[in-house]
């Protein structure tokens, strides 16, 4: 990919030492901007595309940063591109990739999937995308269409398809769930998701993020009413049921980071 003026993205904020956003130690960036509204996000302050608090920076100067903290990566790290919803930035996430492949960089893109299509232009940016795209962390919040909506904001239809689509090309990829008490931890929604999950042929890992209220802070500083506000945090008892049920220890990708 040829590109005379460089991309500029637009970024929220960046961790140096990150551990729970793909293997070994990665150093995460957080973009700007997303559409969905998820009502348990620990992160709205990235929803706006634009804000006084972000960064514009292009691809070379944010990977010249990251570089700083290779020596700690070890043989599995690298970079973790977040958000927000980085498929936003797509031409962005490009560029940055496509750039950090060259350097020998792991590249790693936590997503939610919103934006994918398989419609042009957009869809063939995504398979260059793909092509310097080492491993996709995505995220289904819910496998029920209705719930789906009513906790995000949108349907699930094209999630599901972006998860169709990424065992149908072979991209490894890891199938995220967040568990929240009476939202997202339906016995049966869980059974429903993992048998979604085993129509898959491409992933390799299946996490259980239990639900937190570390986020609760930042919808009070954004002046918005908090929406889950005295909802409790899943108990031991209800994880290790989601982990039965979606039969997370079959999966053998990366356990031992």
């Amino acid at each position: 990919m040829t590109v005379d003026t460089p991309t500029v993205g637009y970024v929220h904020s960046t961790e140096n030492f990150a551990t729970f956003d793909g293997p070994g130690i990665r150093y995460a960036i957080f973009l700007q901007g997303c559409r969905m509204r998820c009502q348990f996000c620990h992160n709205p302050d990235t929803w706006d595309l634009e804000t006084d608090s972000m960064r514009e920076v292009t691809a070379n100067e944010l990977l010249d940063e990251a570089e700083h903290f290779k020596s700690y990566w070890g043989p599995k790290g690298g970079i973790t591109l977040s958000g927000g919803e980085s498929l936003l930035q797509i031409d962005f996430l490009l560029e940055l990739f496509t750039e950090a492949k060259k350097r020998g960089i792991h590249t790693t893109l936590d997503t939610a999937g919103q934006p994918f299509t398989r419609r042009d232009p957009w869809f063939s940016k995504f398979n260059e995308l793909l092509e310097v795209t080492d491993l996709i962390l995505l995220d289904i919040k819910e496998i029920n269409n209705q719930r789906h909506k009513k906790e995000t904001g949108w349907r699930n239809d094209n999630i599901l398809d972006l998860a169709t689509y990424l065992s149908e090309v072979g991209q490894p990829a890891w199938i995220r769930h967040v568990l929240v008490p009476t939202m997202s931890d339906f016995d049966e929604d869980l059974i429903e998701l993992d048998k979604f999950i085993k129509t898959l042929n491409n992933v390799e890992r299946v996490e259980v993020l239990p639900y937190h209220t570390m986020g609760k802070f930042k919808w009070e500083n954004l002046g918005r009413a908090y929406p889950l506000d005295g909802v409790p945090e899943p108990t031991e008892a209800r994880v290790k049921n989601a982990n039965e049920l979606l039969h997370t220890a079959d999966y053998t990708g990366y356990l031992t980071d």
